[in-house]
């Protein structure tokens, strides 16, 4: 099939879902406007499907074959106001789609529509992954843990993310490591209360809390080789009233991004042991929590050498961007490249004439409705090498 003229032919159909999308975005799982315009295209398109994960849908596409290759979407937006003004801004105060899912849950459509419209000649199976709240949990592991991967089994996985960094007409790869892993953590610093003018009567929870938080940052500076990132943020600090007060206690929250399991593990036990070390030295205590959050994104060579080619096909290899530096933002796809061999690409929205080249979670974001098409035909071309080649 020529997949071009096949996505050109459903542009319009495409751009015109999508501005919806945008116009009306929904958070987290909390997507039932979303849900319900999907699962209206795929009946009309007569493609099976059934829900998960509270608001998730797996689709299926039955070929002629054993094999099964996975397509996945994230549909949430943001909490945020669009400050870009044009005919499809978001009509709903205080929620917009700043990070491109409208442009993935309609690429994967338009996928899905092609793929549906030549089934009887694809040599195995499509799973279609709509995925819910991306931006907050990730539905992505709970869909897994419902069993979007089996029956049939999925052999292999892809995905797509927007990105204004990259012309519109191109998309980027990376290989390997793709996207860190992510600790979020809070921490109480326990003292003792009391008046300003009196310190010695008192445990300054601050005072610990401020010899925490510079322990804390030479982990990555002075215990992680510095030829691998790893990143430690402390977004947050409470305590206190008053200037002549000190308080009973501090709390610290912040963010641990690590681009491995060995140094995900390593930083994970080191704020521990400094935290309580310090507090203890200085006759504080401490409640630490650390939470488990997305794992590193790992992309897989086999599956990027099918992806590659079929960029290579469709778009020409001038326009693959090979990608050296994976990002220390996360991705909830990671989730789906753990349990099977997967590959996540990114898909070129900027255009400076068409002023869509601001970052992702930006106010006035926007993707170049062109590269919807060419989202299409990448993942369209991808299966057919996967399943058929």
């Amino acid at each position: 099939m020529d997949f071009l003229n096949a996505a050109k032919g459903i542009q319009n159909e495409l751009i015109s879902i999508r501005r919806d999308f945008h116009m009306n975005p929904e958070l987290d799982f909390d997507l039932n406007r979303t849900v319900e315009k999907i699962k209206c295209f795929l009946d009309k398109e007569g493609i099976e499907y059934f829900e998960t994960s509270r608001n998730g849908i797996c689709g299926i596409i039955k070929g002629n074959g054993s094999k099964t290759i996975g397509i996945r979407a994230d549909m949430d937006a943001l909490p945020m106001d669009e400050k870009r003004e044009c005919d499809y801004s978001s009509k709903i105060k205080g929620r917009m789609h700043a990070c491109g899912h409208d442009a993935h849950t309609t690429v994967l459509l338009g996928t899905a529509k092609i793929l549906n419209s030549m089934k009887d000649k694809l040599k195995g199976n499509v799973k279609l992954f709509f995925e819910p709240a991306e931006e907050t949990t990730g539905g992505a592991i709970h869909m897994i843990e419902e069993g979007v991967l089996d029956n049939p089994k999925v052999d292999a996985v892809i995905g797509l993310h927007v990105e204004p960094n990259i012309k519109c007409g191109k998309i980027g790869i990376k290989r390997g490591v793709v996207n860190a892993a992510s600790n979020p953590f809070n921490i109480k610093i326990k003292g003792k209360g009391g008046h300003g003018a009196h310190p010695h009567s008192t445990i300054d929870p601050i005072v610990i809390s401020a010899n925490v938080i510079t322990a804390i940052q030479s982990i990555v500076s002075r215990e992680i080789p510095p030829t691998d990132p790893a990143v430690i943020t402390i977004g947050s600090i409470h305590g206190g009233t008053t200037q002549n007060i000190i308080p009973d206690e501090v709390e610290i929250s912040g963010i641990i991004r690590t681009m491995t399991l060995e140094h995900r593990e390593y930083v994970k036990k080191r704020i521990v042991e400094l935290t309580k070390g310090i507090c203890e030295s200085m006759r504080g205590g401490c409640e630490i929590n650390i939470q488990e959050s997305y794992p590193c994104l790992y992309n897989n060579d086999d599956v990027v050498d099918i992806l590659k080619k079929s960029g290579d096909e469709i778009l020409g290899e001038e326009n693959i961007v090979i990608l050296e530096k994976p990002t220390m933002g996360v991705e909830s796809f990671a989730y789906f490249s753990i349990e099977r061999p997967s590959a996540f690409y990114y898909l070129g929205t900027g255009n400076k004439e068409k002023d869509t080249e601001y970052p992702l979670h930006s106010s006035y974001f926007d993707v170049d409705e062109d590269s919807i098409i060419n989202g299409v035909i990448v993942n369209c071309k991808t299966v057919i090498n996967f399943l058929n080649n």
